[in-house]
């Protein structure tokens, strides 16, 4: 067996490379396939991503898998890979692409449709529809294999709510019940962490979907209508910025300090386990985190942790609301051997590895034969209580124009918790960037 290839990648060595056309990550033969992924905050990543090359190179002899684990936090790693993907030299053959990145990347000619070869992976089948399409581009071709989806609920530590005076099993019925219980705690421990929501531009694309769009979708109001137009204006809007303003406004949050820093979210995990957080709005993959090879492993969490979903703001039926998310992998359209990619891109995502994977990472499986592997249902506590919220899930917008929206609400985010705007300006500021991100007024529509 080769020698395992590994680069770790810098951002100035990145960004110089993508510049300039050249880096010692670049000039790969056609035989050497590039894996560009995350590896941040745990060794998760690594160890899955180790054990797919050890796989390639001795299934394919004459071949080698390049591993380029990019070390950032998530909106870090979005840059690293735009700048990666904007020369051959530098462009991975196989890329490890969050949903919501599909479309964009598509459209901007990094990544190559993968129709043709499965048509010819009988693995295919097991991938029902919806997964599916969360691979697709805004042309209708397939661009991503999805690794597996998540969903989002109240993650809390039943020994801070109970010294606060609250019953557990706690199940907070409006979001006046997780400010109130915020407000207990923060009267009875003031050495802790209330309640954490996470917010602003350091946390990026987890401030939108983990923070925002959880309360949004728990309104009457979504980001988009029924027809595609993006919505301006709404009630539900306003009242989530509210929320923010008043968690991070209140003292019921972290410090601004805290949840700016782009780290904040590898962080969180420790705090609980320390018992110096008390309520989490989070995913569900967090209590991997707490595994060997977590950021904070943590022997006794599921006696310590409970999970609660994330109620609607007034109790509106059907009562509670998730978000869902996930990531795929996807094939370079700069790749020298295309089918060399797709091969890693087959064997990392077959049955074995895509139940490794889950496991591992507390993902919920997208392939039918995982999910209903007795393997999975018994490799952790929680998946249950996660699995069953994909029933009540929301998706983000599937558009190429979601990245852009999802920045500006993160500027309306950070200008709330910072006291810099109130609910109703950063509202109105929000409205007025949204036909430039969306392509124009035509594609908005006022509440």
């Amino acid at each position: 067996m080769k020698k395992r290839i590994i680069s770790a990648i810098a951002v100035g060595v990145v960004a110089a490379a993508a510049l300039t056309g050249c880096s010692s990550a670049g000039g790969s033969s056609s035989k050497t396939i590039k894996i560009a992924y995350e590896s941040y905050g745990g060794k998760q990543m690594q160890n899955y991503m180790s054990r797919i090359a050890q796989q390639y190179d001795k299934k394919y002899p004459g071949y080698t898998a390049k591993l380029v684990p990019i070390q950032a936090a998530e909106n870090d790693y979005y840059t690293k890979l735009a700048l990666m993907n904007k020369s051959a030299a530098t462009a991975p053959d196989v890329l490890y692409e969050d949903t919501f990145l599909i479309k964009s990347d598509a459209a901007a000619g990094y990544l190559a449709p993968l129709d043709g070869y499965v048509k010819k992976w009988s693995d295919w089948s097991q991938f029902p529809a919806n997964a599916r399409q969360a691979g697709e581009g805004a042309d209708g071709k397939l661009y991503g294999i999805p690794m597996g989806t998540d969903t989002r609920a109240l993650w809390y530590n039943k020994t801070v709510l109970q010294k606060a005076g609250i019953t557990v099993p706690w199940q907070p019925k409006s979001w006046n019940d997780i400010l109130d219980a915020a407000k207990k705690i923060k009267a009875s421990e003031p050495g802790v962490i209330p309640f954490n929501i996470y917010s602003g531009k350091g946390t990026g694309e987890g401030s939108t979907m983990q923070g925002f769009e959880m309360l949004l979708y728990g309104t009457k109001n979504q980001l988009t209508t029924s027809d595609g137009k993006w919505v301006a204006g709404s009630p539900g809007f306003k009242d989530s910025l509210q929320f923010i303003h008043d968690v991070y406004q209140g003292g019921l949050g972290p410090t601004a300090q805290q949840a700016l820093d782009p780290n904040w979210s590898n962080q969180t995990p420790a705090l609980l386990s320390q018992n110096k957080l008390g309520i989490s709005l989070d995913g569900s993959w967090v209590s991997s985190n707490w595994g060997n090879a977590g950021v904070a492993p943590w022997k006794d969490w599921n006696s310590v942790m409970g999970e609660a979903k994330m109620p609607t703001q007034d109790g509106a039926a059907p009562g509670a609301t998730s978000l869902s998310g996930g990531w795929t992998l996807a094939l370079g359209s700069k790749s020298k051997n295309p089918t060399a990619a797709w091969n890693f891109i087959s064997l990392a995502l077959n049955k074995d590895n895509s139940l490794f994977y889950a496991t591992s990472n507390q993902n919920i499986p997208v392939r039918t034969d995982v999910a209903n592997d007795p393997a999975y249902v018994k490799s952790n506590p929680t998946n249950a209580f996660f699995a069953d919220l994909v029933k009540i899930t929301h998706f983000r917008p599937a558009t190429s124009s979601y990245p852009a929206v999802s920045n500006n609400i993160q500027v309306a985010m950070e200008s709330v918790m910072t006291g810099q705007q109130t609910s109703a300006e950063a509202q109105k500021a929000y409205d007025q960037a949204l036909p430039q991100a969306v392509g124009g007024s035509k594609n908005v529509v006022t509440k």
